[in-house]
């Protein structure tokens, strides 16, 4: 008999306990690009309007977008279906860019093509660049897959899937494209994110949420033995020229902080306490010219309110230079996504 999976369910902040999550801006004029958010009904819900009103405080002078399936096409071929959500990304974020000028919302898009189509992915790749009108600048196919649970609001992946010969036929169309990709896996799939690393070494890999680290399941309560597994093939991973890190996302339930669960919410240096023994090994590892801030909102929500999680990242780098902090909160979001901030 197959065993019951084990559901881990992502925690809603209550309203009220996020309007307590309040604090003044760390170094309030350091620009920033926020390397990673979504929109979606999921997760409370969360649109330009509610990500506008996040900013505040902090110089937030770009976005980027990445995908979650949100409004795909109800329509039409199966494989073009979510460019929908590359199209509804582009409408919105024009709306609140028209009506401020201060932050550019979704100034990249990261998408969805099932790149298990092979060489035929191609045409969707072809039609998510059109529609991005400037703004697309990569794939996301998650592989975030566990025997003993399942999470998210994405389709449960096929296990191996970014070893899966029919996904790295399509993997391959993404370098004459001038496409990233980003890579969702826990912490238990790195080695796959690494032997794909080292068979494409041209197609720039950005791997999401610190490499998974997983606090759940078998893992709950052994950071140290989930530690253990993850250092060496990140020690691996810092090796590949082509990955950069995205350092956040602590506050997907999958990783065991549960801080909603508290009765107040934490503060910034209680975040970036709890967070620094996942952060600090990796800033030293690839070092600041491929690792990127990011919010991950609005699913961080369950950790804190935007301007605190900011805060706490700022905290982590507070050791940091004037030029490396460039690098991490700005930069590199800028020079890996392709942002033109000149533009409209």
């Amino acid at each position: 008999m197959t065993p019951t999976l084990q559901q881990v369910a992502h925690r809603q902040a209550d309203p009220a306990w996020l309007a307590a999550s309040r604090e003044e801006a760390l170094e309030p004029d350091l620009p920033m690009v926020d390397a990673h958010h979504h929109f979606s009904e999921h997760w409370g819900g969360y649109l330009p309007d509610d990500l506008l009103a996040d900013v505040a405080g902090h110089d937030i002078r770009a976005t980027v977008y990445v995908q979650c399936g949100w409004r795909y096409r109800s329509d039409g071929p199966e494989p073009l279906r979510p460019v929908g959500e590359t199209e509804s990304v582009l409408a919105v974020a024009r709306q609140a860019n028209l009506a401020q000028r201060r932050t550019r919302v979704a100034a990249a898009i990261v998408g969805y093509a099932d790149l298990r189509l092979g060489e035929a992915v191609d045409e969707v790749l072809a039609a998510q660049v059109a529609a991005g009108a400037g703004r697309f600048r990569g794939v996301r196919n998650s592989a975030a897959y566990h025997a003993e649970f399942r999470h998210g609001v994405l389709p449960r992946p096929m296990p191996k899937l970014y070893a899966d010969a029919a996904f790295r036929e399509g993997y391959a169309c993404l370098e004459k494209r001038g496409l990233s990709f980003d890579a969702w896996i826990y912490h238990t799939q790195l080695q796959e994110v690494f032997d794909l690393a080292c068979a494409f070494p041209r197609i720039p890999l950005v791997l999401d949420h610190i490499g998974g680290l997983l606090g759940v399941a078998s893992y709950q309560g052994r950071q140290g033995a989930a530690l253990q597994e993850w250092l060496p093939w990140m020690k691996r991973l810092a090796r590949c020229p082509n990955v950069v890190v995205k350092l956040g996302g602590l506050g997907t339930a999958v990783f065991g902080f549960d801080f909603v669960g508290r009765a107040k919410p934490p503060s910034s240096r209680e975040l970036a306490e709890a967070w620094r023994p996942v952060f600090d090994p990796v800033l030293e590892l690839f070092g600041p010219e491929r690792c990127l801030f990011e919010s991950n909102f609005p699913v961080d929500r369950s950790s804190a309110s935007y301007g605190v999680v900011w805060n706490a990242l700022k905290r982590i780098a507070s050791g940091a230079s004037r030029e490396h902090k460039a690098m991490l909160f700005h930069d590199n979001a800028v020079r890996v996504y392709g942002i033109d901030l000149a533009a409209a």
